[in-house]
C-alpha cells in the first residue's frame, strides 16, 4: 500500500460545534452535503415475547444505556466484545430498530433526524443480500436505477456506476455473478456508494474476509471518507494495518460506552487510566483485552479440569470491568468536552423534536420501480438454468409418460371415464405442483427488507414485479408445456377453440392454487407447516373429484365440500369444454360398442348430466369466476400479510 493511504498524514476533521453543515431546508426528507450525526442519552429497551401461542409472556431487555456521542465525517469505528451491543448502536443510529423502544434524541447536522432516513442514508448489512444469479454491474445498475432521481440521465448514471466499479476495484469483474463472499461484501458496498448519500452505516463490514481483502475495503471507505462521508461502521477485531485508518473510534460493552473519542488518543486515555500497554501488542486487541476483563489472563493462569470455574470468573469480571470503564469514560475530561458539543446542539432543538413515526420514501415511480423489479427477477429466475433445466427435463418425461399410457390404454367401452381421468390427473399434478409456490417470497426475505426500507421500492411494484417475473414462468409455462405434451400424445375430441379454452382454465387452475400456497407461505414461518396444510387440502379434494366420477349418489349429502375445492373448479370447466357436444357411439364402431359389458355413455351431454354439470355456458364459465376470486383473494391475503410483517421486521 502506497504511503498516501498513510492516516498519520490525514487529520480527523475538526470542527466547530456551532457551525455544522445544514440540511437542506426546502425539503426535510433530503440530505446533502456533508453530514454530522449526534446521539443524547441514547437508551434502548427491546421487547420480546415468548413461550407457547397465546401463552406467551413478555419481557423488556436493556440493549443500550445512555449513551452520548458524535459522529463526524470519516471513519467511525464503533467496536467492543461479541454481546452485540455494537450492532445495536450501529442499528440504533441507522434507524434499523423499532422506534418504540428508542429513548434520547439522535440529530442530523443539528437537527432531527428525517423520518425518512433509512432511505436518505446508506446501510450495508451484516449478511450481504445482494442477487448472486446476477452480474455486479447488473446488480448496482439496479440500485442507481431505483435510488437516483429521474432528472439523473442515463449517461450520468452510467458515469457514477462506473466510477463505483473502478473504486472498489470491480471493473474487472464487473460481468461475474458475486458467488464468492468477497465479491459479494464489495457488491454490496457498491450498491449503497452509487446512491452517494452523505451517512454509510456498515454492520461488520469485514467480518469472515480475509486480511487483505479487509485492509483494502477499510482503505476504500477511508478513501469515501475523504470526500466529507460520514462513515460508521461496526467491527469485532481491526489488525494495527486497518485500526490506523479510524478516524473516531467508540468502545462499547453491555450496553455502556467504554470510550468515544479520537482513536489515535484511545491508546493514551488507557494507559493514563493506569493500564500497562504492551508496545508489540495491536492497540485493537489491547482495548478488547481490557474490556473483556483480562480474559486471556485468566486462561494462562487457571489451571486444567476447571472450564465451569473459569468462565464463571470470566462473566463477574466482565460486569465490573464494564462497570467500571464505563464510569471511569463518564467522569474523565473527554466525557466532559463532548458534552460542551452534544448540549448546545440538544437545546436548540427541543422544541421540535421528531416522531417516533417512520416513513418509507421513494424517488422513482411506480411504473418506473414495476419495470425494473421485474427485469431484476427476471434475471433471477433464468440465474438457476441448471435447475430449470432439470425442472423441464422431468415435466417432459412425465408428461410424454402419461399421455403414452392414455393413448395405448384407450377403450371404447371407457372412454368417457378414461378421458375424465385424465382431467382428473392434469388437475392434480397442477395443483400438487404448487405446493413449492410458497417459497416465492420466503426465499429473498432479507433481500426485500433491506431494499425496501432503504427506499427502492413499495411494496407492490415489488409484489406484482414477483408474479409476472418468476411465479409466471415458473408456474404457467410449465403448466401449459404439461398440458400440450399429454393432450397431443394421448389425443383429444377438442378443436382449435376448445384446445386454447383448456389451456387458459389450466393457467387460471395453476394461479389460484399457486395463491393459496402463496399466501399460507406468507402467514407462517415454518416451511413444514404450509406444505403439509397444502398436501392434505389437496389429497382430500383430489380424493372427493375420484369419487365424483363413480360415485355420484354417495357424495350428494357432502357435494357442499366441492365448492371449497380449487380442483373441483378446474376439474368441472376442463370436463364442459371437453364433453360437450361430443359422441363417443360412432356408427363405424356400433359393433365394438355392442360387445361392452357394461353401460356405454355415448354422449358427452350424457355423461356431464350424470356428474350434474350445468350444460349452459355460464355452466362452464362460472368456474373460472370461482377460480378467479379463489386467486384475487388469496393473493390480497399474500399481500396484506407481506405490509404487517414488512412493519414488525423492517427496522
Amino acid at each position: 500500500m502506497s504511503s498516501n493511504d498513510d492516516p498519520v498524514a490525514i487529520p480527523m476533521i475538526e470542527r466547530n460545534p456551532s457551525d455544522f453543515p445544514g440540511m437542506d431546508t426546502s425539503d426535510p426528507d433530503t440530505l446533502t452535503g456533508e453530514a454530522v450525526l449526534s446521539f443524547h442519552n441514547i437508551s434502548y429497551r427491546e421487547t420480546v415475547q415468548s413461550g407457547f401461542p397465546f401463552r406467551k409472556k413478555t419481557y423488556v431487555i436493556g440493549r443500550l444505556y445512555n449513551i452520548n456521542g458524535i459522529m463526524r465525517p470519516g471513519l467511525n469505528a464503533i467496536m467492543g466484545p461479541e454481546d452485540g451491543s455494537r450492532s445495536w448502536l450501529l442499528d440504533v443510529l441507522a434507524a434499523r430498530k423499532d422506534p418504540r423502544g428508542l429513548s434520547g434524541d439522535i440529530l442530523i447536522n443539528g437537527k432531527p433526524r428525517p423520518a425518512n432516513f433509512k432511505c436518505i442514508s446508506g446501510y450495508v448489512p451484516r449478511k450481504d443480500v445482494v442477487m448472486y444469479t446476477v452480474t455486479v454491474r447488473e446488480n448496482i445498475e439496479f440500485s442507481a436505477a431505483l435510488r437516483l432521481p429521474m432528472t439523473i440521465t442515463r449517461d450520468e448514471r452510467k458515469r457514477r456506476i462506473d466510477e463505483v466499479l473502478e473504486l472498489l476495484h470491480l471493473d474487472k469483474v464487473a460481468n461475474v455473478k458475486p458467488r464468492s463472499k468477497e465479491l459479494r461484501k464489495r457488491t454490496s458496498i457498491a450498491m449503497e456508494l452509487v446512491a452517494e448519500h452523505p451517512i454509510l452505516f456498515l454492520d461488520d463490514p469485514t467480518t469472515g474476509l480475509d486480511l487483505s481483502t479487509m485492509t483494502d475495503i477499510i482503505s476504500v471507505l477511508r478513501r469515501i471518507s475523504m470526500r466529507g462521508q460520514t462513515v460508521i461502521f461496526s467491527i469485532n477485531q481491526a489488525q494495527y494495518s486497518i485500526f490506523r485508518f479510524f478516524d473516531s473510534l467508540t468502545l462499547v460493552a453491555s450496553g455502556k460506552v467504554m470510550y468515544h473519542g479520537p482513536a489515535q488518543k484511545a491508546l493514551e486515555y488507557f494507559k493514563s487510566a493506569g493500564y500497562e500497554y504492551d508496545s508489540h501488542n495491536n492497540p485493537a486487541d489491547f482495548f478488547l483485552d481490557i474490556i473483556n476483563g483480562g480474559f486471556s489472563a485468566i486462561l494462562d493462569t487457571e489451571e486444567e479440569g476447571h472450564d465451569a470455574d473459569k468462565y464463571t470468573e470470566l462473566s463477574e469480571r466482565r460486569h465490573q470491568v464494564t462497570e467500571k470503564l464505563a464510569n471511569m469514560y463518564a467522569q474523565s475530561s473527554l466525557y466532559r468536552e463532548m458534552r460542551t458539543e452534544l448540549d448546545p446542539l440538544l437545546g436548540e432543538q427541543r422544541t421540535g423534536r421528531s416522531s417516533s413515526l417512520e416513513e418509507i420514501t421513494c424517488v422513482t415511480p411506480f411504473w418506473h420501480q414495476l419495470r425494473w423489479n421485474m427485469s431484476h427477477l427476471f434475471k433471477n429466475y433464468y440465474g438457476f438454468p441448471v435447475d430449470t433445466r432439470i425442472q423441464a427435463i422431468i415435466r417432459v418425461i412425465l408428461a410424454v409418460l402419461v399421455g403414452t399410457s392414455f393413448h395405448v390404454l384407450r377403450n371404447d367401452c371407457t372412454e368417457v371415464q378414461s378421458r375424465a381421468i385424465l382431467f382428473l390427473l392434469v388437475t392434480g399434478f397442477e395443483c400438487i405442483t404448487s405446493l413449492t409456490t410458497w417459497e416465492l417470497f420466503k426465499i429473498n426475505w432479507n433481500r426485500f427488507l433491506h431494499e425496501h426500507t432503504s427506499g427502492y421500492y413499495r411494496v407492490l411494484p415489488y409484489f406484482l414485479g414477483k408474479l409476472l417475473a418468476e411465479l409466471v414462468p415458473r408456474r404457467l409455462l410449465s403448466s401449459i408445456i404439461f398440458t400440450v405434451i399429454v393432450f397431443s400424445i394421448a389425443g383429444g375430441n377438442t378443436d382449435v377453440k376448445g384446445f386454447f379454452t383448456m389451456i387458459l382454465t389450466v393457467m387460471m387452475m395453476a394461479c389460484s392454487a399457486s395463491s393459496l400456497s402463496l399466501s399460507l407461505g406468507a402467514v407462517t414461518n415454518a416451511a413444514f407447516v404450509q406444505t403439509q396444510l397444502i398436501t392434505i387440502y389437496f389429497m382430500i379434494m383430489l380424493f372427493i373429484s375420484v369419487l365424483s366420477i363413480f360415485y355420484t349418489i354417495f357424495l350428494q349429502n357432502i357435494s357442499w365440500i366441492q365448492y371449497f375445492s380449487i380442483l373441483h373448479y378446474g376439474f368441472t370447466a376442463l370436463q364442459h369444454n371437453e364433453f360437450l357436444g361430443q359422441k363417443f357411439c360412432l356408427e363405424h364402431n356400433t359393433a365394438e360398442v355392442s360387445r361392452c359389458q357394461n353401460y356405454v355413455i355415448c354422449t358427452g351431454e350424457e355423461f356431464l348430466t350424470i356428474q350434474g354439470i350445468d350444460l349452459s355456458s355460464w355452466g362452464f364459465w362460472k368456474n373460472h369466476v370461482a377460480l378467479a376470486c379463489i386467486m384475487i383473494m388469496f393473493l390480497s391475503i399474500t399481500y396484506v400479510q407481506l405490509l404487517v410483517i414488512k412493519k414488525k421486521r423492517h427496522f
